[in-house]
């Protein structure tokens, strides 16, 4: 549990794809404040508070310190209330349809879950004041010294004609935070951000050796290079499948070695990226890994499987100890292997730390499951099988690409910067990280 916390605060840096960098030119400010003045008990300079009723309101205060820029800063207290929660409240007028990146900071002290108590959020309204469409969640983007940025870029609904900017302290009763820094700008549509995922189906038969099922799915590898696949995943064990009487202890290499040179070179004749997983040496252990490939050949980084099933364990496999993700050169990606599948947590993790497509080899499993964490994190899911279907899926758990013969491959393409709302709930990606509760600590877990 205490693991998962710790990557949930660091991966927050990373979480949304959505705040890709605007040239300062292209972008207009239509509203902006870091200096705040108090007017009264419940406004600053246009600011007004809101919770839902008076017994459970925080404090509200206008603060001298601390402040980023100008003077003073928009405080709220938890005012020794376990229930309180509320928000300093702008409304801004906007376009329906355009785009609009807000950034604010803020600072805290003694609140329990940053990640969950401060929240930012961009409430869009029509011209009545009922709600357009769902609120935009605002993700944590980095640091400025003791100051957490938090920053996005939004489309707003067409019918949007003004935007309630929300500054939130939750269930914190010791807790304050000061908001500064606040900007709202109109900018240009994001461009689109293409990639061709492909999955191979390929299960070597009846070979001597590892280096004759490797070559096996090199060719399927080079298949899809021909298409001009920007990535590829490959199946479990690939120096293992198909090999007469083995198992991980007679074919674990080193990484780099001899199965990741032979993947390398076809990478890069085709200048494209593969994901594999095989059983790697490393001294005494031996891990069921999966590496990724770059363009140019080269291993660009691995993960050693977590989740270890009976079997394996039984095989003299040990497990890994982290969840990483890696950046390439159209976004970040992280890896599963087969039994990882059967759990909430490797999912979740990688995609907490921003990975927008999670590779898996896996020798079989629970399609369902496959589904579930795709929806669960809003993420694109490609899975490489032999007893399950060899797949892309979508953020909603849609069936994108299937590779139905074998030996074969399907691709498709995908934009990165599409987004994927739900009608009722809004943008899920940016939602499911502001609401996910691992706070919460379960006996003997």
């Amino acid at each position: 549990m205490e693991k998962l916390k710790n990557i949930i605060r660091i991966g927050l840096l990373f979480a949304v794809l959505a705040f890709l960098p605007i040239a300062q030119s292209d972008a207009e400010v239509i509203f902006e404040a870091d200096s705040f003045q108090a007017i009264g008990s419940a406004n600053a300079n246009g600011w007004t508070t809101w919770a839902q009723r008076e017994e459970i309101s925080p404090a509200f205060l206008v603060a001298e310190l601390p402040s980023f820029g100008g003077a003073g800063s928009l405080a709220i207290s938890g005012n020794s209330n376990s229930a309180a929660h509320g928000c300093w409240v702008k409304t801004v007028a906007v376009k329906g349809g355009e785009y609009y990146r807000f950034e604010a900071r803020h600072c805290e002290d003694t609140v329990p879950d940053p990640r969950t108590d401060i929240v930012a959020r961009l409430d869009w309204r029509k011209d009545d004041g009922n709600r357009s469409g769902r609120p935009g969640y605002v993700m944590d983007s980095g640091r400025d010294g003791k100051w957490q940025i938090v920053a996005g870029t939004f489309r707003a609904p067409e019918n949007a004609s003004q935007v309630e900017i929300e500054l939130y302290l939750g269930w914190s009763p010791q807790g304050t935070v000061w908001w500064d820094g606040i900007k709202l700008e109109s900018v240009p549509a994001p461009p689109k951000r293409m990639v061709r995922v492909a999955t191979a189906n390929c299960y070597p038969n009846d070979n001597a050796t590892s280096a004759e099922s490797v070559e096996e799915f090199a060719a399927v590898v080079a298949e899809a290079g021909k298409s001009n696949c920007d990535i590829i995943c490959i199946g479990e064990g690939v120096n293992l499948a198909g090999v007469r009487g083995k198992n991980y202890t007679d074919i674990a290499e080193p990484i780099p070695g001899p199965s990741t040179r032979r993947l390398g070179e076809i990478a890069k004749q085709y200048n494209m990226y593969i994901v594999a997983a095989l059983g790697e040496l490393d001294g005494h252990a031996i891990y069921n890994t999966s590496v990724l490939i770059g363009r140019d050949g080269k291993v660009k980084g691995k993960y050693r499987k977590v989740q270890l099933p009976r079997e394996e364990i039984e095989a003299g496999v040990t497990p890994g100890e982290s969840y990483p993700v890696f950046e390439t050169d159209f976004g970040t990606i992280g890896m599963m292997v087969c039994w990882d599948n059967q759990y909430a947590e490797p999912a979740r993790a990688l995609a907490i730390q921003g990975a927008e497509i999670i590779l898996m080899p896996i020798w079989g499993g629970n399609v369902i499951l496959t589904k579930a964490r795709a929806i669960e994190n809003q993420v694109f899911v490609v899975s490489s099988s032999y007893s399950q279907p060899s797949a892309v899926y979508g953020p909603w758990g849609e069936v994108l690409a299937d590779a139905k013969e074998r030996p074969g491959f399907a691709y498709t393409d995908i934009d990165l910067n599409e987004e994927h709302p739900e009608a009722w709930l809004g943008n899920m990606k940016h939602r499911f990280v502001r609401e996910l509760r691992v706070d919460i600590d379960v006996p003997g877990y």
